[in-house]
């Protein structure tokens, strides 16, 4: 599966070996006080442990509105990576709506 990154994100490579147990919120705090960037910015930072597994960590913030999130007793879902990015945006992606189609050209 391919996770959807805007255009303008980069991909950082955190070199050298990572403690993995810090957790997202540990990691996050690495992002921002060692590699001096904003982990909140919408940017995709990798880490790797000291056995070679490896960490992705994505953080998306809504500045407005809310993740449309399933409930518990949905169980497990799968969606596709077009609803995953619905998701990320803040869109129903249970059931996204086109506002206007045209009938016809011109």
């Amino acid at each position: 599966m391919t996770i959807p990154i805007s255009s303008g994100a980069r991909v950082w490579l955190a070199t050298g070996r990572t403690d993995m147990r810090k957790g997202f919120d540990g990691l996050a705090l690495l992002v921002q006080e060692t590699l001096k960037r904003d982990p909140h910015g919408g940017h995709l930072f990798v880490f790797r442990g000291r056995r070679g597994q490896g960490m992705c960590l994505f953080s998306k913030r809504l500045e407005h509105g809310r993740f449309i999130w399933p409930s518990p007793a949905d169980g497990t879902v799968a969606i596709t990576p077009a609803q995953l990015g619905y998701l990320l945006e803040g869109i129903d992606w249970r059931l996204p709506q086109r506002t206007w189609r045209p009938e016809a050209a011109g």
